[in-house]
């Protein structure tokens, strides 16, 4: 029975290690505190053109995402939940979906009435993903009204701790 609960805490302990290191494997090279954001003009889920400096003066969070990938549809109800905690702060989703019909598909369905950019790019062309160095999704960025950013993270807790 000892052995058994050694084996547990260790196995614990090692879950742990790992989740607080998702940074140092997937953020290492995510822009500094006080880069200034690089622009990003993208059409939304409706078509209109939005820019990032148009939410100049507040608070932004921004997500990089797609639906393709399992990580980020896991974190879209803790995405929700903290938008409706922080109704000061602006979300602004950037999908590196493959088609516009998936993106406005999973957008739709899912209830993500934030801003919500396409990037037709997709993420391994993407000019904004490299202005970004987005190289794992979820990527998020924390960006202060004076359109600098103030955190890059992979994990959604520290965005959240930060907010």
């Amino acid at each position: 029975m000892k052995k058994i609960l050694t084996l547990l805490v260790a196995g614990l302990m090692c879950v742990a290690a790992f989740a607080q290191d998702l940074d140092a494997q997937y953020a290492a090279d995510l822009l500094a505190p006080g880069t200034p954001a690089p622009e990003i003009t993208l059409d939304d889920v409706y078509g209109n053109t939005v820019s990032l400096s148009s939410f100049q003066g507040r608070t932004v969070v921004l997500v990089f995402w797609a639906s393709w990938c399992p990580d980020c549809r896991a974190e879209v109800p803790a995405i929700k939940e903290l938008r409706a905690a922080h109704p000061e702060v602006a979300f602004v989703g950037v999908s590196f979906d493959r088609t516009h019909e998936a993106f406005e598909s999973y957008v739709s369905d899912n209830g993500m009435d934030w801003v919500q950019l396409f990037d037709p790019a997709g993420m391994k062309s993407s000019a904004v993903g490299a202005a970004y160095h987005i190289k794992w999704i979820p990527s998020l960025y924390l960006i202060a009204p004076d359109g600098t950013v103030s955190l890059g993270t992979v994990m959604l807790d520290k965005l959240a701790k930060r907010l």
